[in-house]
C-alpha cells in the first residue's frame, strides 16, 4: 500500500474502532525521565497497539509548586528498525486534574533575556498563575492581579502534548526541553487529539517517549509555558516498514505538516519547508512544482520560540493533494 493511502486509512479509523480492532495495553508510569535517550524500556509493545496511559503527575502541577515530573517512557516497539518510520496517532489527550500552572520567570521566555541572549533590560519578575480547570465545560479560569478592569479570565481548553519523541541518534541524550529531528519538546498546539505523528527511528525499537501536557497553549509559547498539567493519554502506535524520514511529520484532517527545529528561527523555517517539499514529492509533485505551490498554498505556524531550539510547522492543505 502506498504511504498516502496508508495514512488515510489510519486517520479515518475512529478511536472506538481502534480500541476494538487493535491490541490494547495499559501502563501507569511511576518514574519520569529528564532526558530523551536510549535506556531500559518501561514496556515492550507490538506495532498496531493502542496504549492507554497518562503523563507524569508531580509537584509542578500542585498549588505549592515544585519540580517538573519528566517524561514517560521509553516504550520499545518490537520490530521497529532504523529503516522504518514510527507512527503515533493521538487518540485521546485530556486533563486528569483540576489544576494547571503557568509560570512567568526571569531568564526564560520569548521576550526577555535568557542564557543565550543577554539584553540590557532587567529580567521580568517571576509569577506563577494557577488555572482552575473544568473538563466538563472544557474551560480554564485564573486571576489577573495587575488588571483591575479584568481581574479574572476564562478561556476554552485545547489539550495537547508538548512532547512526543524517540531516542535521539547515537549516544545522544537531550534534556526534555529540547526539540529536534527526534521529535521531543516541539510544543506545537497541533499535537492534539486526531493528529498523527510520524517519527524517524534512530535505534531499533524506537524508544518512544511522551509527556508535557498542556490544557492550552498559544502558538509560540511566548511566555515560556502553556497551561501545564497532567493528562490521560491514549496513543495508537504503529510502524511503516521500509519507510525512512528525516524529521517529524504530522497529519490531521486538514493538513500534512513537518516540524523543523533549530536556532535561528529562519533555519527551523527552512528545515520544515524543505522536508515538506520532499513529502509532497512522495505524493507525485515534481520538486520545482512543489516549491512553487508552497508559495501560493503553504501555511506555517511557530510552535515555540522559548526552547533551546525553536520549532516551526510547515503545512500544506490536504484538499490540494492528488486524489
Amino acid at each position: 500500500m502506498r504511504l498516502p493511502a496508508l495514512i488515510a486509512t489510519v486517520l479515518c479509523t475512529s478511536p472506538l474502532a481502534l480500541a476494538r480492532s487493535q491490541d490494547t495495553v495499559r501502563f501507569t508510569p511511576t518514574v519520569g525521565h529528564p532526558t530523551f535517550a536510549v535506556r531500559d524500556p518501561v514496556m515492550r509493545i507490538k506495532p498496531n497497539t493502542v496504549l492507554i496511559s497518562n503523563t507524569m503527575h508531580g509537584a509542578y502541577y500542585t498549588r505549592e509548586g515544585g519540580a517538573f515530573p519528566g517524561e514517560v517512557g521509553p516504550f520499545f516497539v518490537e520490530g521497529a528498525t532504523t529503516n522504518d518510520m514510527l507512527v503515533v496517532k493521538i487518540v485521546r489527550v485530556m486533563p486528569n486534574t483540576g489544576l494547571a500552572a503557568a509560570n512567568v520567570s526571569g531568564g526564560f521566555g520569548g521576550l526577555q533575556s535568557d542564557s543565550r541572549l543577554r539584553l540590557l533590560n532587567d529580567p521580568i519578575p517571576g509569577r506563577r498563575y494557577l488555572w482552575e480547570l473544568d473538563t466538563t465545560r472544557m474551560i480554564g479560569r485564573t486571576t489577573l492581579p495587575d488588571s483591575p478592569r479584568m481581574p479574572s479570565i476564562e478561556i476554552d481548553l485545547k489539550p495537547m502534548l508538548g512532547r512526543v519523541a524517540v531516542a535521539p541518534r547515537g549516544q545522544e541524550a537531550f534534556s526534555g526541553l529540547w526539540p529536534g529531528d527526534f521529535g521531543g519538546n516541539m510544543d506545537a498546539p497541533e499535537l492534539r487529539e486526531g493528529t498523527t505523528v510520524y517519527l524517524p527511528i534512530f535505534h531499533d525499537g524506537a524508544y518512544l517517549y511522551f509527556g508535557d501536557g498542556h490544557a492550552r497553549q498559544g502558538e509560540g509559547e511566548v511566555a515560556g509555558t502553556g497551561l501545564e498539567t497532567s493528562m490521560s493519554v491514549t496513543l495508537h502506535i504503529d510502524v511503516v516498514k521500509g519507510k525512512r524520514i528525516d524529521w517529524p511529520r504530522l497529519e490531521d484532517a486538514q493538513h500534512i505538516m513537518v516540524a523543523g527545529s533549530a536556532r535561528p528561527l529562519i533555519d527551523a523555517f527552512r528545515i520544515a519547508h524543505v522536508e515538506l517539499i520532499e513529502w509532497l514529492q512522495e505524493y507525485g509533485f515534481g520538486k520545482t512544482d512543489a516549491y512553487a505551490l508552497l508559495g501560493q498554498l503553504g501555511e506555517n505556524t511557530v510552535a515555540n520560540i522559548v526552547d533551546p531550539a525553536y520549532t516551526v510547522l510547515a503545512k500544506f492543505p490536504k484538499r490540494y493533494l492528488p486524489r
